[in-house]
């Protein structure tokens, strides 16, 4: 019998905690699909209550607006790499092999996980790469981060740069380092996808070892 995995965040991000229903399930569940397939621009809460034969009022019940929506999905995959990288350098010591399982969880967290039927990860990083800057470049930046909105990136940044530090205390920017190499993984695959004249990487068949192993060897270089 598997455990579904449910993940924890700011409970400012939603007026009712999605997690809990059916319903709430399939407001994360379908809009992951919509946001992917039409934008975030385009997307709307009548599209989603269509898609889920349910009504808009109903989805304004779990989310103020479509940008909290966003939040919440963003928030959640930051949480995602979180817990994979505590799970994956549970009783590792060395900081040097420590920080190689942390740059595979960053490519590997796309990688779709039956222990969460509701969340898609790999379409939900397609969104993230996409769709995420604009969940926090935004007018409202400072007064959401006031309330901590932004908490599961910083707590990621946060045990990254540690790691970081621990492998060279001399190195002057640790949290730098650490936001970069999160984002770098993000970019440089939708730039392999989209824009290969941005980037060195090639992907093919979904293979991200291309990524990991520039990650890596900016690592070694930078940290050396």
């Amino acid at each position: 019998m598997s455990v579904e995995i449910k993940i924890s965040l700011n409970d400012g991000l939603y007026l009712k905690e999605p997690q809990d229903s059916k319903l709430g399930r399939n407001i994360i569940k379908y809009s992951i699909i919509l946001i992917d397939e039409f934008g975030f621009e385009v997307f709307t809460f009548k599209k989603l209550a269509e898609k889920m034969n349910s009504t808009e009022a109903s989805i304004y019940r779990y989310f103020e607006n479509k940008h909290m929506l966003l939040l919440f999905l963003v928030n959640w995959y930051w949480e995602w790499v979180s817990y994979l990288i505590s799970i994956n350098t549970m009783n590792v010591v060395d900081p040097n092999k420590k920080l190689k399982i942390i740059i595979h969880s960053f490519v590997s967290a796309p990688k779709d996980n039956p222990g969460i039927s509701y969340v898609n990860e790999s379409i939900l990083h397609n969104i993230v790469i996409s769709e995420g800057v604009k969940a926090y470049h935004t007018k409202q930046v400072d007064n959401e981060n006031s309330k901590g909105l932004f908490g599961s990136y910083k707590s990621l940044a946060n045990t990254v740069s540690k790691v970081i530090s621990e492998v060279n205390p001399e190195f002057k920017y640790p949290f730098a380092f650490a936001t970069n190499l999160f984002e770098m993984s993000n970019n440089h695959i939708y730039f392999a996808k989209h824009l290969p004249r941005l980037t060195d990487i090639s992907i093919k068949n979904d293979d991200f070892v291309e990524v990991e192993d520039m990650l890596h060897y900016m690592t070694k270089k930078l940290l050396a």
